[in-house]
């Protein structure tokens, strides 16, 4: 039976790998940047180099607002991104000073709330060791490198799993609170609401605790009437995705087709086309595992957002929002846990993941996209 108390010195090595990763990453960050001046390249402040794409898009808003910089052209994306990531920033910058630097603390801290989290629930659903495990396998994610930057996948995670880890020992009243934190931040936490339902009916929970489920609904409600308030549209974060980034439905062996089409061209973005196919295979395969395994709950919650992915017009981001489906990085841990040989996978897992997340690493601050 599970440990329903995870030791201290799980928390701590949980933490211990978290910061010396950021290290890692910083170190990493300076040496190609050293690198890049001896070689006579024009190489940005440290700082700057973290405001890329998605960061510098939640700094215009937290800075803003929806309407995005007075002095540039309308951005017709900004509202596929909820606030809660934008007000994070205003709050934090109050302190810092600077929006970049604000975006890298909250990471940091969200992203250590995080793997505490991840390791308590790898602890409570399995064997002694899995918390570890389940932390290096999130963080040696190829796109690990997004828990660094300004991203919302840290914060969003800083919810999500707390929430998860809530809902398992039937605390409801702390799953929902967390939950609709985590959906103030990301659309997913629409797939996490649902995802607790079926993890509440799974567990028999009485009816008289079922209004609980509301709860993480209601920023998803709030954020909508605001759009609408706005713009006149209920669904302005899902047509902002529309007309921002191109994303809409298709049937999955379209997507499928236009994403091969560009992964097999040349290009700054080939490369990055094929590591959205590769995380596409691992998206459905978790699924199948999923349903294999009878994973009711967490089949709803990676499913959902699979499903949403490889139906898109064309692949985005799947390798990134990979970091938000922790069952695999437990699946990771469980899988690693026992016999030598199984000790062996996690070896290998680190062997073909580490250079990757290093090379991301490298890309992501030469202004590459990475996912």
């Amino acid at each position: 039976m599970p440990d329903p108390e995870p030791s201290r010195a799980t928390d701590a090595e949980a933490l211990l790998l978290w910061f010396a990763s950021r290290l890692g990453i910083v170190v990493v960050a300076v040496v190609v940047g050293v690198r890049s001046t001896a070689l006579g390249e024009t190489v940005a402040p440290f700082l700057e180099r973290w405001k890329r794409w998605d960061a510098g898009l939640l700094v215009t808003i937290a800075e803003h607002g929806y309407g995005g910089d007075p002095a540039g052209d309308p951005d017709p994306g900004l509202p596929a991104f909820f606030p809660g990531m934008p007000l994070a920033l205003r709050a934090v910058n109050l302190i810092t000073g600077d929006w970049t630097l604000a975006g890298l603390l909250i990471s940091l801290v969200a992203g250590a709330v995080a793997v505490v989290a991840l390791a308590r629930l790898a602890e409570f659903e399995g064997p002694a060791g899995t918390g570890r495990r389940a932390v290096l396998a999130l963080l040696l994610w190829p796109t690990s490198v997004f828990l660094f930057a300004g991203y919302s996948e840290s914060l969003f995670l800083a919810f999500a799993i707390p929430a998860w880890l809530a809902a398992r020992r039937g605390n409801w009243p702390a799953a929902a609170a967390l939950a609709a934190g985590a959906s103030c931040v990301r659309i997913t936490g629409l797939f996490l609401a649902l995802a607790l339902i079926v993890e509440f009916a799974v567990q028999r929970r009485p009816v008289r605790r079922a209004p609980w489920l509301l709860v993480p609904f209601l920023p998803l409600l709030a954020y909508s009437a605001y759009q609408y308030g706005r713009t006149g549209d209920w669904l302005a974060w899902k047509h902002a995705q529309e007309a921002g980034w191109g994303r809409t439905m298709v049937w999955p062996w379209e997507s499928f087709l236009q994403t091969w089409e560009s992964a097999m061209g040349e290009g700054q973005f080939a490369w990055a086309f094929r590591m959205e196919i590769a995380g596409a295979v691992v998206g459905v395969t978790l699924v199948l595992v999923l349903l294999y395994l009878r994973r009711w709950s967490e089949l709803v919650y990676v499913g959902l957002q699979v499903g949403a992915l490889i139906c898109s017009a064309y692949y985005l981001s799947i390798p990134r929002s990979a970091l938000l489906w922790w069952p695999l990085f437990l699946l990771v841990a469980r899988i690693g846990t026992g016999a030598r040989w199984r000790t062996g996978l996690i070896a290998v897992y680190a062997f073909v993941m580490g250079p990757l997340m290093a090379l991301n690493i490298v890309a992501f601050t030469n202004s590459a996209w990475v996912g």
